[in-house]
């Protein structure tokens, strides 16, 4: 989403959305849930089938391939596989600038193309300064994730350029954009030296949203934890950051940096509890522990060796109070509220979607006195509305739009305030999930990754005509 001016224009759009629950008359609305009546069509109509059998879209929406792994870049490096993750900022000349996440590991999978921004047998490592490249390996065998940054015209519909802008992680999967013009991008592991490795892993790292630049000296935001992160989202007052945790017994923390909008000068990580009713498993998997639409007021506990040798920085928290997710995933920051999906949560573990409302006091001495919230938002226990959301996104008419990564087929879909949801795209060139969903600053194109696909795709079309 647009930053730093994201969080004034989402305002604007989130206006008419800014109570959110959704009780049993809405489940059963969205749902169907009775089993008389189908749910009502909401959204953009039903989708159309691609005649390339690539993604399936509504009347009247189209797609451009805008990015492919192992194409050429402006910069004589190709595009890495393993799109994740991304975000849009305002670029030169009205153009936009997407920073992409490549969910690389050394022992990745291929997809057509070449596997790494260094070729196939890393012959284009040489070419970068060894101070950009976060982990250059034993032998010459670097870590292959990190962000490459797209340059893309949405009034003609063309990439511009794109370019290797971070070097030497691993597992780059989703992230999440700042306020001050940057992308927070999140090791999906916790890799440690040894192996091949020669640095620690399970760190965010800061990428500019700049077209000019480079590769950026990787430094690990420590303060902010070392385990399986997955997404940030950003509070544009407070600076202070929310982040998930990949892992099916996770926690969700937050990170009050000591200067805000300056991460690496440390701060203090904290986990979220629910007041009250400490080390509550949220995951509903043995029943409905919580229920849809119920805000539940919480508590911050502060969190001590951050950095986790042994990975067990959850464990901890959980033994000391904090609140159990199952696999917190993509988060975003829209309307004052984090949104944030939990991929395997429910009781038939198909994702759920929770949204957190912080105190007018957030992170201050003065936070109890009106704590901050936390609400499941929509949890649909049924494959054919959501097969383990992932990747989110809030829309410029007020909805998120969320990515899948189920085991079967994959759509993107949509969700209303009031917890109605629609499918807008369907992956129809095999089983592959899509991430990095993100709108362009001027609301036009709604871009989206097809991660075995290596493809990142841009999508235009009717928004206007959303039911």
């Amino acid at each position: 989403m647009t930053a730093p001016q994201s969080a004034l224009s989402r305002r604007s759009f989130f206006g008419a959305a800014a109570g959110i629950s959704l009780g049993l008359t809405g489940l059963r609305r969205s749902y169907g849930l009775d089993g008389l009546l189908p749910a009502p069509a909401f959204g953009f109509g039903p989708l159309v089938d691609d005649p390339e059998a690539l993604l399936a879209l509504p009347e009247g929406f189209s797609y451009t391939v805008i990015s492919r792994a192992g194409e050429l870049m402006s910069d004589g490096f190709y595009v890495p596989a393993r799109h994740d993750g991304m975000a849009t900022f305002p670029g030169p000349d009205g153009f936009t600038l997407l920073v992409r996440n490549h969910e690389m590991n050394r022992g990745s999978p291929a997809v057509p193309g070449r596997l790494g921004a260094f070729g196939n047998d890393n012959e284009l490592l040489e070419r970068l300064d060894p101070g950009t490249v976060y982990d250059i390996g034993d032998g010459g065998r670097p870590a292959l994730g990190g962000t490459t940054t797209l340059l893309f015209d949405t009034r003609e519909q063309r990439l511009v350029g794109h370019r290797l802008s971070l070097a030497g992680t691993l597992v780059n999967c989703a992230g999440g954009p700042t306020p001050w013009g940057s992308w927070i991008s999140c090791e999906e592991t916790v890799d440690a030296v040894g192996q091949g490795r020669l640095q620690d892993h399970g760190y965010n790292f800061e990428v500019p949203a700049t077209w000019d630049g480079g590769v950026v000296t990787p430094v690990p935001l420590k303060a902010m934890g070392r385990f399986r992160h997955e997404a940030v989202a950003v509070h544009p007052a407070s600076g202070i950051v929310y982040e998930t945790e990949d892992r099916s017994d996770s926690l969700i923390y937050r990170f009050i940096p000591d200067r805000p909008g300056e991460l690496a000068r440390g701060g203090r990580l904290q986990a979220l509890r629910i007041l009250d009713q400490p080390s509550m498993d949220t995951r509903n998997w043995d029943g409905q522990t919580v229920r849809p639409g119920l805000p539940l007021a919480v508590a911050w506990i502060d969190m001590s060796d951050v950095e986790a040798p042994d990975d067990d920085l959850r464990s901890r928290g959980f033994e000391a109070g904090a609140a159990r997710f199952a696999r917190g995933e993509g988060m975003w920051w829209a309307n004052n509220t984090v949104y944030f999906a939990c991929t395997d949560g429910g009781d038939a573990r198909k994702g759920q979607i929770w949204s957190y409302v912080p105190s007018p006091y957030e992170g201050t001495s003065r936070e109890s006195e009106e704590p901050g919230t936390v609400e499941l938002f929509i949890e649909p226990n049924d494959g054919t509305l959501c097969e383990n959301a992932d990747n989110l996104t809030a829309a410029p008419w007020g909805d998120l739009i969320v990515c899948e990564d189920g085991t079967g087929d994959d759509y993107l879909f949509g969700v209303t305030p009031a917890g109605e949801m629609y499918k807008f795209g369907h992956n129809q060139a095999g089983n592959g999930e899509f991430a990095g969903s993100c709108f362009s600053p001027d609301g036009t194109t709604l871009f989206v990754n097809m991660q075995n696909q290596g493809l990142t795709v841009a999508i235009t079309g009717p928004w206007e005509q959303k039911v």
